[in-house]
């Protein structure tokens, strides 16, 4: 038997007729996430994520304070995940950051509230709030910087 009459049809002449509808589709999601505003937050967290250095002096500072050192212990260092999983607001043209995370201690678990100006290319602490979730029984907030209301 001789296939030589069977005609091969190329990819788009296969796949048309579900390729445009998914592409507008794509194109419809797409322009609903940028148009909502989900688009500035995820450009928030790409800048936080890219961004480790605000994170570590802020870490930093907060090592350095006595009272949580004898409540929570040594910090330790936070991962990139850390930052994803945590709140972030960048403001004026990305010049003012808002920002919580989880940290950990050898001792217990709290969030580290940062608020921050870039100046001259270098983060200046506004405030630096430890909020103290558990264990329960040292639940307390520990402010160790505040230059504004935060």
């Amino acid at each position: 038997m001789n296939n030589d009459l069977i005609e091969n049809k190329g990819w788009w002449k296969k796949n048309w007729k579900w390729f445009i509808p998914a592409s507008g589709v794509f194109i419809i999601i797409i322009v609903s996430i940028f148009s909502s505003g989900f688009g500035g937050i995820i450009g928030d967290y790409s800048k936080a994520y890219s961004d480790s250095e605000l994170y570590d002096d802020a870490l930093t500072i907060v090592r350095e304070n006595n009272r949580v050192k004898e409540t929570l212990g040594y910090i330790e260092p936070i991962n990139n995940m850390t930052i994803l999983n945590g709140y972030v607001e960048y403001s004026d043209n990305n010049n003012s950051v808002n920002t919580t995370i989880k940290i950990s201690g050898e001792h217990g678990k709290a969030m580290l509230d940062i608020s921050a100006d870039l100046i001259n290319e270098i983060w200046s602490f506004k405030a630096l709030k430890i909020r103290i979730k558990s264990p329960p029984e040292k639940k307390e907030t520990i402010e160790i910087l505040n230059r504004s209301s935060f």
